[in-house]
């Protein structure tokens, strides 16, 4: 198994699986709901786009964030905190760099997962059990680097055990400098004050038991299952 890190979405370099990581908080939440009991998660890059699925759909709630603050209109924010109680209908989220990552590590991977540090040992497994090459997409900000989802990058690619790229060596040496992961989500230097609270629930390792897979297209949405 070969392992790569893209440091943003522009690298993502095609590949059998696919990991993407937005760890503060895109992926977290999806983790973090799913887990919960929340039937599906769509994904869209853009406000209009989320609106327009459920609009299609005639169910679901809107979740997302610009900026780490509610899209205005939207019924949830983008906080995993807010997802822990099950709910029965989709989950229609939009989010200022996750969901955009997940889009295009859908057009680069065959088989795309959503990976945390929350869900870090289910991910892992699942891809060691499917065997293949793997890229580790960092959403990152706005388009660039992202020391907090490099950090989950590298912690991902110790788990998998394979033949790493110079950019998942990379990852993995930053995340060893750091062996508390609050201290490596906290080293992040971009993003608004007020989400220490979120920070500190992203930061936990493997309480969830959940590999939030890529199904396919609803409209503009990418669909995550688990």
């Amino acid at each position: 198994m070969r392992v790569h890190v893209a440091f943003t979405p522009a690298e993502a370099a095609a590949a059998p699986i696919g990991i993407v990581v937005d760890v503060v908080r895109a992926s977290s939440t999806i983790a973090q709901a799913l887990a919960a009991g929340w039937p599906r998660v769509l994904c869209c890059a853009e406000i209009d786009d989320a609106r327009a699925v459920r609009a299609e759909l005639g169910e679901g709630l809107l979740g997302g964030e610009r900026d780490a603050v509610r899209v205005e209109g939207f019924d949830l924010g983008a906080s995993p905190r807010d997802f822990v109680e099950p709910r029965d209908e989709p989950l229609i989220l939009s989010t200022t760099n996750g969901t955009r990552a997940i889009l295009a590590a859908a057009g680069a991977c065959d088989e795309v997962v959503v990976g945390s540090l929350l869900n870090l040992g289910a991910v892992a497994a699942w891809a060691r059990e499917r065997g293949g090459d793997v890229t580790i997409v960092c959403a990152g900000y706005k388009g660039a680097f992202a020391f907090d989802d490099a950090y989950c990058a590298g912690r991902i690619a110790a788990e998998l055990d394979g033949t790493p790229t110079d950019a998942a060596v990379a990852a993995q040496i930053l995340a060893e400098a750091l062996p508390d992961p609050l201290d490596g989500l906290n080293a992040r230097t971009y993003g608004p004050p007020g989400l220490e609270e979120d920070i500190a629930f992203c930061a936990r390792e493997s309480v969830l038991d959940v590999a939030p897979r890529y199904t396919g297209r609803v409209g503009p949405a990418a669909e995550i299952k688990r």
